[in-house]
C-alpha cells in the first residue's frame, strides 16, 4: 500500500536522510491512512479538532484563512511531498488554525501528531531521524512566516513584487523561473487584488524590468529590481 507513494515520501523534508526501506517501516509501525480527495473537497476546516499532520502524496492542496471580514488569505499552495498543519501540531492549540482544500484530485497521508515526537516501541534510530527533521521543518517555517512578514510590511505593491520575485531568483539561481503560485494565488499571498498585481506586472514589463508569460518570469533588470525591494 505504501509501496507506490515512496517517491513524494522521499521528497518530504520530514523524511529527510531516512532510507526507503526505513520510511517503509516508520508508516507499518505507525499504521498510517491514505485518504484520496477530490477537486475543491475540503481536507481540514478551520476551528475543527486537531489531531494530525498531513503530507500531500499527490495532486495540490491549499492552505487558506479567512480574515474577520470574510476575505480569503492564501497561506500556500502545497504538492507532492510538502507537508500542513505541523505548525500548530506543536503549539498547544487544539484546532486547526486553517482550512486545507483539494485545488485538484489529490491524495494526502495523515500522521498523528503524538506518534511523530512520541517514543516508538522499538526505539528506532530512523523514529529518531524523524523527530530531529520535525525541528528542522518547524524552525524553516518560522523563517518562512518571518518572510510573509516581510510581504506584507512592505507599503509599495512594486515593492512587494520585486521582494518575491528576487526571493524566487534566489532560489533558483537563473534569471528564468517558473512561479510555484499563479496569479490569483500570488495575488492572495502578497495580500493585493488580482487587477492591481496584473496591471503593476505589465508596467514592470512595459518598462524592460521583467518579462513574462503565466506562470514563468525572466528578471531582465535585477538592479532596478533590487532599488524596488529595499
Amino acid at each position: 500500500m505504501y509501496e507506490k507513494w515512496l517517491k513524494p515520501l522521499s521528497s518530504c523534508a520530514l523524511f529527510d536522510g531516512i532510507e526507503p526501506s526505513e520510511i517503509l517501516g516508520i508508516l507499518h509501525c505507525m499504521d498510517i491512512k491514505i485518504h484520496d480527495y477530490k477537486k475543491n473537497e475540503c481536507l481540514t476546516l478551520a476551528g475543527e479538532m486537531l489531531s494530525k499532520i498531513g503530507i500531500v502524496l499527490n495532486g495540490n492542496v491549499s492552505s487558506t484563512k479567512e480574515t474577520v471580514s470574510g476575505n480569503r488569505v492564501l497561506i500556500s499552495v502545497l504538492g507532492p511531498g510538502e507537508m500542513f498543519g505541523e505548525m500548530a501540531a506543536y503549539s498547544g492549540t487544539k484546532s486547526w488554525p486553517i482550512t486545507v482544500i483539494a485545488q485538484s484530485n489529490c491524495t494526502v497521508i495523515f500522521f498523528p501528531q503524538d506518534k511523530i515526537v512520541g517514543c516508538c516501541e522499538k526505539v528506532c534510530i530512523s523514529h529518531k531521524k524523524l523527530i530531529m527533521n520535525m525541528l528542522k521543518v518547524l524552525s524553516n517555517r518560522a523563517l518562512m512566516l518571518n518572510k510573509k512578514v516581510e510581504y506584507l510590511s512592505i507599503k509599495s505593491l512594486r515593492g512587494k513584487i520585486s521582494t518575491y520575485l528576487l526571493d524566487e531568483y534566489e532560489k533558483t539561481g537563473h534569471h528564468t523561473f517558473q512561479l510555484n503560485l499563479n496569479r490569483n494565488d500570488l495575488a492572495d499571498f502578497i495580500n493585493v487584488s488580482r487587477p492591481s498585481l496584473s496591471r503593476e506586472l505589465c508596467k514592470m514589463r512595459d518598462e524592460g524590468m521583467i518579462d513574462f508569460h503565466s506562470t514563468a518570469v525572466k528578471i531582465k533588470d535585477y538592479e532596478v529590481l533590487k532599488k524596488f525591494s529595499e
